[in-house]
Parts: C-alpha cells; sequence; structure tokens
C-alpha cells in the first residue's frame, strides 16, 4: 500500500471514529444511552448541537486532512436539522367548523418566587380555560387568585411532600362550570386531574416531572410514563406543566407514542425556548408544554416573560374535533 493510499485509510478511519464521538451526545439514544448522565442532559439542548456542529463542519472544510470528516459530521448536522425543521415551520390549521376552543395556560412559578402580579395579569389579558402551575403552593396559588376578584376562578393545589417543588396547582375558569378536582399517584411531583362541569368527556390534567438531575435520571424517566398512561386512554385529554424534558428526549416521544402530541412543535413553534429564561432565547430549550390526545387540533402557542421565575409562561389554544 503506497503512503498516500494508507493516509488516505487513515483519515477516512479516523474521521469515523469522530462521526461515532459527535453522534453519541447528539443522538444517545441510538447507542442507548439517553438514560445516563450527561447524555440525556446535553440531549436537551439538541438544535443548539446541531448549529455548533454545523459550523464545526463548514470551519474543517479549511483543512484538506480534516474534509472527509467535515463531510460526514456536515451531514449528521443536515439530519439533525432536517429532524428540527418542522417544528418551526409546521403552520397552524384554523379551528374546524362547530369545534370548541380552550385555552391552556402553564406558568411555573419557580416555588414562589415569580410575581404574582404578571401571572394575574397574564391570565387577565388571555382569560385561560385551565391555569397549570407547578411549583405552586396553596398560599401562592390563593395570592394569584386574590389579585383576580372578578374572575371568580377555582383553585386545588396537590403537595406530595414538604418541598415547594412538589406542589402543583390549578385555576379553572367558571365558564367550566362546577368541575371535579382529583390527585393522581404515580408521580414524584403532585399532578391534578379536572373533570366534569362543563367539560362533558374532556379530561385536564396539571403535570410536573421530576427534572433529570444527575443522580436521579430515572425518577425522570418514571415520571414520564404517567404521561404514556394518560395519553393511551380515551379520554379527549389535555396534559399541561412543567415536563423538565423537549422533544428531543426519547422518553418523552416514547410517552406521547401515536396518541398525544405536544402544542408548540405542531404550531411552529417548537424551537420557542421556555427554560432558562434568564438566557437569550437561542440558548433556551422548551420543556414547558401542552400536549394533547388525537381529538383535538393544535391551535396557537406562545410564550411569555414573568419576573421571578426560571421558566417562561407558556399559552396556547386548542380545538376540540366534532
Amino acid at each position: 500500500m503506497g503512503n498516500e493510499k494508507a493516509w488516505f485509510v487513515r483519515r477516512l478511519v479516523l474521521s469515523v471514529l469522530f462521526l461515532v464521538v459527535v453522534t453519541v451526545p447528539l443522538f444517545p439514544e441510538l447507542f442507548g444511552l439517553d438514560e445516563l448522565t450527561p447524555f440525556t442532559q446535553v440531549a436537551a439542548f439538541r438544535p443548539q448541537a446541531v448549529a455548533v456542529v454545523l459550523v464545526l463542519a463548514l470551519l474543517m472544510l479549511v483543512r484538506r486532512g480534516w474534509r472527509i470528516a467535515a463531510g460526514l459530521i456536515g451531514v449528521l448536522a443536515l439530519i439533525g436539522a432536517a429532524l428540527t425543521a418542522p417544528r418551526q415551520f409546521s403552520a397552524a390549521r384554523p379551528a374546524p367548523a362547530g369545534s370548541r376552543v380552550l385555552t391552556i395556560m402553564v406558568a411555573n412559578v419557580f416555588g414562589g418566587g415569580a410575581r404574582a402580579t404578571d401571572v394575574a395579569q397574564l391570565i387577565r389579558d388571555r382569560k385561560p380555560d385551565l391555569v397549570s402551575l407547578p411549583e405552586a403552593q396553596a398560599d401562592v396559588r390563593e395570592k394569584i387568585r386574590a389579585l383576580l376578584p372578578d374572575q371568580q376562578y377555582k383553585g386545588y393545589t396537590d403537595q406530595p411532600s414538604s418541598a415547594a417543588p412538589s406542589a402543583t396547582s390549578v385555576l379553572v375558569s367558571p365558564a367550566l362550570g362546577g368541575v371535579a378536582f382529583a390527585s393522581e399517584p404515580g408521580t414524584t411531583f403532585g399532578n391534578i386531574v379536572v373533570t366534569g362541569g362543563n367539560l362533558g368527556a374532556v379530561r385536564l390534567i396539571a403535570y410536573h416531572g421530576y427534572p433529570p438531575l444527575p443522580d436521579a435520571v430515572a425518577t425522570w424517566a418514571h415520571d414520564l410514563l404517567k404521561v404514556r398512561e394518560w395519553c393511551s386512554q380515551d379520554p379527549p385529554t389535555v396534559i399541561a406543566g412543567d415536563y423538565n424534558a423537549t422533544v428531543d428526549h426519547a422518553y418523552l416521544r416514547s410517552a406521547l407514542g401515536g396518541y398525544c402530541r405536544s402544542v408548540g412543535p405542531s404550531v411552529g413553534g417548537g424551537l420557542d425556548g421556555t427554560w432558562p429564561a434568564d438566557q437569550p432565547a437561542v440558548l433556551r430549550t422548551q420543556i414547558d408544554h401542552v400536549v394533547v390526545t388525537r381529538q383535538f387540533e393544535p391551535g396557537t402557542f406562545t410564550t411569555y416573560s414573568i419576573h421571578g421565575t426560571d421558566h417562561r409562561a407558556v399559552v396556547a389554544t386548542i380545538a376540540l374535533k366534532t
């Protein structure tokens, strides 16, 4: 084998190895590593990582000896971009004629750190049918409700432990009538199921998933199993809250299955990051979702700044097909 051919083979082998090294953190589920730290956490920022890899590929083209590797990771980045693009370019469909439109809001109040007046003002402006408030204890819920005396929202809180982050609260519009509230076991933090009243067969759920901390990824994955259970059941269902997961996580995609979809990515808002709120938009990721079963048509998805919390609030509209 000549020297030139030997160098080519060497570059090819090294380029393939480099491709594997880049692919593992970008698509850890392909290697069964998506439940291991740090891959779970890195996957939450896959769109940003894809952009970085694409820029890296372009820079590597400058060096002749790196062009094989540049081509391989460039193709990888383009595949990642193609998988991501529909989240931003999907168009919302108009609500079907005669359908029932619901407005759903999510605001993680950071254990009560969020400014109640900001939350209340957003409720006043958008008039949501359901407000899901992760990390809101009963006193925080009532503080917000007290700022809306003319709105007559009904409230309920589920707090499985003394820790403030375990509390989940809801506020429900009087337009939904005499609804019933129930806490349902199966997750680490509180979750609330709202049924009855004017909802008919519809079920609204306020959810807060455990974060994928380095020593608690298994707990995070376990909580998402409850989402899969809800999605696979028959009633038209809305699951709104802080999932601590993005659609780049294989566990969330598995939880949604073929039964549910997240409104944001379905209407061109899939790259509107909600956390961490204090970072520029390009550095945020979307972990707050309004998830709906197939009986609903996603409508709009908008995020809002709330002072004092590390999450942006989310307001989505959805239409119940008839």
